[in-house]
């Protein structure tokens, strides 16, 4: 499957849920098959994936959460996460 471009607009797909395990102190990706345990970073990235914000508006946000010293790993990494959950069906654009 294709990367997105900084121009897509992501957002969760209808069958996925991003949720906070309170017990485990995580975000969790749910979706009908199972769920997907989450870093800190990925769950950062999916909760600005609103239909709205494009790509490079998530990175940009990002980057001023978490340094702007880190905006060439972020920028790689954002659309590589991205790309690996649309895979599994739970990222549109």
């Amino acid at each position: 499957m294709n990367p997105l471009g900084i121009a897509d607009r992501p957002r969760l797909a209808a069958r996925a849920r991003l949720k906070w395990d309170e017990r485990e102190k995580r975000h969790v990706l749910l979706f009908p098959e199972a769920a997907l345990v989450l870093n800190a970073t990925a769950a950062e990235t999916l909760k600005l994936c609103d239909g709205i914000r494009t790509v490079g508006a998530i990175v940009d946000e990002l980057c001023a959460r978490f340094g702007e010293q880190n905006r060439a790993a972020i920028a790689e990494h954002v659309p590589e996460l991205l790309r690996r959950i649309r895979e599994r069906g739970l990222v549109e654009t």
